[in-house]
């Protein structure tokens, strides 16, 4: 007959073959405290590149790949001045960490690509509300009939109109969005190349 094992010696022989890797929790741990540097820079609490020159050199590597994880992320389409702001200093960031021409010229053409796109969107917004006022118009003035009252519209609570708006503005943003997206493919390559 078998030899009848008890819980606690199953558990020790599944657990012998691991074994305390202390190097990878080092890297783990830094690589969550560059994530933490980076909210923190962005939250502007911090100078990143002073911080990460600070760190011992054995950890900087985890730590540059915590810090670009998180910025990387922020590299999106703005959709106002303000998320514009936190998108370019995301990509200054990304700059001191990622040390070549090629992404500093990259980083330039963008941040100016948000600027166009942020024109460009508030000039489509304006055409596309000129373009729906007569067909809001004439529900107002029909509501207005049925109602025996003035009526007034807010264009953003009719839902043909927000249907004809997502429509013309997910097309810009279609545009911008695959220029966006291989902005961050190339950070992401020249990030592994350094």
């Amino acid at each position: 007959m078998g030899v009848i094992k008890t819980a606690l010696e199953i558990a020790l022989e599944r657990t012998e073959a691991v074994k305390s890797d202390k190097i990878g929790i080092a890297q783990y741990e830094a690589k969550q405290k560059g994530k933490k540097l980076a909210n923190d820079y962005l939250q502007g609490d911090i100078d990143l590149a002073g911080e990460i020159k600070k760190s011992k050199d054995a950890d900087r590597t985890s730590l540059k790949q915590g810090v670009f994880d998180i910025l990387v992320t922020q590299i999106n389409l703005p959709s106002s001045p303000e998320s514009a702001q936190k998108a370019e200093k995301a990509i200054k960031g990304l700059e001191s960490i990622i040390k070549s021409k090629v992404f500093s010229a990259m980083a330039g053409q963008l941040m100016q690509l948000f600027g166009q796109f942020l024109q460009e969107s508030a000039q489509y917004e304006q055409a596309i509300r000129q373009q729906y006022s007569p067909k809001l118009r004439q529900k107002e003035e029909e509501l207005s009939r049925r109602y025996g009252r003035e009526v007034h519209l807010d264009p953003m609570q009719d839902p043909e109109f927000i249907a004809f708006y997502n429509q013309h503005m997910n097309a810009l943003k279609g545009n911008y969005e695959q220029a966006v997206t291989q902005a961050r493919e190339e950070a992401r390559k020249m990030f592994t190349e350094t």
